[in-house]
C-alpha cells in the first residue's frame, strides 16, 4: 500500500508522477536525455540498450523491482534480448555476461557510483577508457547510476506499487521505444 494516496492502477513511478506533473516534467526530461542515446549525445558510443542495462544493473542493485523491471524489459527491447537472459545475466554477474569489455568497465564504475560517488576509481576509469569508452561514455555512466539512485528511491520511499506480469512491462516497453519517457499515460495495455 503506497505511503501517500496516488491514482489507482498507476504502478512505480507512474504513481508519484501523476501525483506531481510539476517535478514528473522535470524528471522525464532528464531521464530521456539520459537514456535515449545518440541523437542527444552524438560524442557518446552507448547505445539505448546499453543505457538501459545500466539503469537496470544499478536499479537491481538497489533492490527497486519496479525500476530494474522496467528499464530491463526496455533494455532488452533494445537489444533483442526476447527472453530477458541477457538482462538476466547482467543483473547477476555483469563480469560474465555477453557484452562487451567496454560495457563491464562502465558497470564497474556504474556499481562504485551507487555505493557511493566517491567510491569510483581512476583505475574504474582508466579501465573504461581503455576498453573505448569516450568521456562522455562515461560522463553519462555516472550520471546515469546517480540519477537512477535518486529514481529508485523515490518508486520505494512512496511504497509503490509494481505488477508482477513481464507482459505488462514488454508492454511499456515497446511504447518507451515508440514514444520515449513521458508524463502521458500510454503505460499500461486497457483492461
Amino acid at each position: 500500500m503506497p505511503h501517500i494516496d496516488f491514482l489507482p492502477g498507476l504502478p512505480g513511478i507512474r504513481g508519484p508522477m501523476a501525483f506531481s506533473p510539476e517535478t514528473a516534467r522535470p524528471l522525464n526530461d532528464l531521464v530521456n536525455v539520459l537514456l535515449r542515446a545518440n541523437a542527444t549525445h552524438p560524442e557518446s558510443t552507448l547505445s539505448e540498450g546499453e543505457r538501459e542495462l545500466i539503469a537496470t544493473y544499478v536499479s537491481a542493485r538497489n533492490d527497486c523491482f519496479f525500476c530494474q523491471t522496467i528499464h530491463g524489459a526496455v533494455a532488452s527491447h533494445h537489444l533483442g534480448d526476447a527472453d530477458w537472459s541477457l538482462v538476466q545475466s547482467v543483473k547477476q554477474d555483469y563480469a560474465q555476461a555477453a557484452i562487451s569489455a567496454k560495457l563491464k568497465a562502465l558497470l564497474a564504475i556504474a556499481g562504485s557510483v551507487q555505493q557511493g560517488g566517491k567510491q569510483v576509481t581512476s583505475e574504474q576509469i582508466e579501465n573504461a577508457r581503455t576498453e573505448g569508452a569516450t568521456d562522455r561514455d562515461i560522463h553519462d555512466t555516472v550520471l546515469i547510476a546517480a540519477a537512477f539512485c535518486m529514481f529508485n528511491r523515490y518508486v520505494d520511499g512512496l511504497d509503490t506499487w509494481a505488477p508482477e506480469s513481464p507482459d505488462l512491462y514488454r508492454y511499456r516497453a515497446q511504447k518507451v521505444a515508440e514514444y520515449g519517457y513521458t508524463h502521458e499515460d500510454h503505460y499500461m495495455p486497457p483492461s
